[in-house]
């Protein structure tokens, strides 16, 4: 593969409902518009979802952005009530589900996170939560972590590539949690009951491999983006590829982007989404300190 950084395109410093940060860019594409939604934190560290929207014909150009947020914590005691970021969008029949995940911080663990929902039917621009509890429940080796990334809406099944896991490890200065990449479907976006099936595992010193964002090229063709982590190295982007979604091989090496010299990716690359339009294809990803400063994008230019 070969990428085209095309920068930080969007800095929350122009929002006046969050301090910083806009974690995890989730684009959905509109007949004129790119919206991009977005996790942005308070000086609390309390995230809430919000968007900006982008030219189709320049993904630079900033078109508007939200006054205020689009999903706001949920009650207290909710899973969700310590901070909502946005994972996975898809758009059925003129309504748009958000899939989301919500953070619930621990006292034996340091947080939680589950899958939530909330549905829009005027066009994006407000949510309602489907139900006060995740629809993508806790099991029995899903204890802490479950968050689908890329959902899918086909032949009256919900397909999902998650990331899930059931604990953390000690590591030099705070525990760490570990997840790994997995599938599940369900016949309603309200409740994906069982666990899936693991995919792609952490390797060597990794201890997680997460944000999982499945992209078709072909019928024999699919790629599946994530970032991956050691305690020595942050986030960085990777990918696998299959002929049938069924078994994937990771081509880490051969991606193609990679840490810039300096600046707001210098340290890390994380939380990939890679969608098509206009003819050509793009990235969206957060760089250093989890997208403190804002989020990117770069353009492929070969597969």
């Amino acid at each position: 593969m070969k990428w085209n950084k095309l920068g930080i395109i969007f800095e929350p410093s122009c929002l006046s409902w969050s301090s910083h940060t806009a974690l995890q860019p989730t684009p959905l594409v509109l007949d004129d518009r790119v919206r991009v939604y977005f996790g942005s934190r308070d000086n609390a560290g309390v995230s809430r979802i919000g968007y900006v929207d982008f030219s189709k014909s320049d993904v630079t150009k900033i078109l508007g952005f939200s006054t205020k947020p689009v999903l706001d914590i949920g009650e207290d005691g909710c899973f969700d009530e310590s901070g909502v970021v946005p994972s996975a969008v898809v758009q059925v029949d003129g309504v748009i589900y958000m899939f989301y995940a919500g953070y619930q911080l621990g006292s034996k663990v340091r947080f939680s996170v589950l899958g939530g929902l909330c549905i829009s039917e005027d066009g994006g621009n407000t949510f309602k939560r489907a139900k006060r509890t995740p629809v993508f429940e806790r099991n029995d080796t899903e204890t802490l972590f479950r968050v689908p990334h890329s959902v899918w809406y086909e032949n009256g099944l919900w397909k999902a590539w998650y990331g899930g896991g059931d604990r953390f490890v000690q590591g030099h200065n705070k525990t760490l949690p570990l997840y790994d990449i997995r599938y599940t479907e369900s016949s309603s976006p309200l409740r994906f009951n069982d666990a899936g099936k693991v995919l792609l595992q952490t390797e060597g010193e990794e201890y997680r491999l997460g944000r999982p964002a499945i992209f078709k090229r072909s019928e024999t063709e699919y790629y599946l983006f994530y970032g991956f982590s050691t305690e020595n190295s942050p986030y960085q982007l990777g990918y696998a590829f299959s002929v049938d979604m069924k078994s994937w091989e990771r081509r880490d090496g051969n991606i193609g982007i990679v840490l810039s010299q300096s600046g707001w990716d210098s340290e890390m690359m994380a939380y990939p989404n890679v969608v098509s339009f206009g003819g050509k294809t793009y990235m969206f990803y957060n760089g250093n300190e989890y997208g403190k400063c804002g989020f990117g994008a770069a353009e492929l230019l070969e597969w």
